[in-house]
């Protein structure tokens, strides 16, 4: 077992990642039930950090399950995890690799790099393949951290069976990426400024318009829902850490730049 290698002592305890005794088609249990899902996640430089955003629904089927998932999870004061696909899987792989960052940190009394937590987050996803490939354990995450030797954002993305990718600018998953995805090429190449030179505000403000744009097309993609209080997850991730955006922004923001714009 490597040192500080928190997965590898899991291991030696009859630890498996993922639920066991599920079928192997059209996405659903043993006896019959689907098997929720989750969508929509962003990512995307700005100046000074990360932004990373998820919708709040999650569905099985055509039923909304839940309306308020936290797509978004923190795994260290530098680094959050965003979730596309089954919320049961993805949640297990942000404990598992929260927890190892921290043995990691404990053990050898040092950081785990920025490399070793890319590839951590690769491993728990090859050893779902299994769960992946039978369609009822699908995860396809993003992960964005804060790198302190280059003092810059990053943002890698993944697909289902592990292989990663760094976004240089922006990465989506999700049922409603795709149209999100477009916008964020549109702003790059064609506007004014990049999405990479925008302010944390305008950021913000361009989340909130990306993800209510998916809703719009996508039925698996959450809206907000200002009675209830629902808003998407936002955080930041800059050199002070991670930050959420707190919700009276967010509402405040969306009701002069989303719902009021004239744009």
């Amino acid at each position: 077992m490597g040192e500080g290698n928190f997965l590898n002592l899991l291991k030696t305890t009859g630890y498996t990642l993922g639920p066991v005794g599920l079928s192997n088609q059209n996405n659903t249990l043993s006896h019959g039930t689907l098997v929720t899902s989750a969508t929509t996640i962003l990512a995307f430089k700005y100046k000074g950090g990360v932004l990373v955003a998820g919708d709040r629904r999650a569905t099985a089927g055509t039923t909304v399950m839940y309306d308020r998932a936290d797509k978004v999870i923190d795994i260290d004061s530098h680094a959050v995890m965003a979730i596309a696909g089954v919320p049961a899987t993805a949640f297990e792989m942000a404990r598992v690799l929260e927890h190892s960052f921290k043995y990691y940190r404990r053990s050898q009394l040092q950081e785990l790099s920025l490399e070793g937590k890319v590839r951590a987050l690769s491993r728990l996803l090859k050893d779902n393949i299994p769960m992946a490939i039978q369609g009822i354990g699908a995860v396809a995450p993003i992960f964005a951290a804060y790198d302190p030797k280059i003092k810059e954002g990053r943002i890698y993305f993944y697909d289902i069976l592990g292989a990663e990718f760094e976004g240089v600018e922006f990465a989506t998953s999700g049922s409603g990426s795709p149209g999100i995805r477009g916008v964020l090429h549109y702003q790059n190449k064609w506007e004014e400024r990049p999405v990479s030179a925008l302010p944390q505000k305008e950021a913000v403000i361009l989340a909130l318009r990306l993800l209510e744009t998916a809703a719009e097309f996508d039925a698996a993609t959450g809206g907000v829902k200002k009675s209830a209080n629902v808003f998407p997850i936002i955080k930041t991730i800059n050199d002070a850490g991670v930050q959420e955006i707190p919700l009276d922004v967010l509402n405040r923001l969306y009701e002069e730049q989303v719902v009021g714009s004239h744009v």
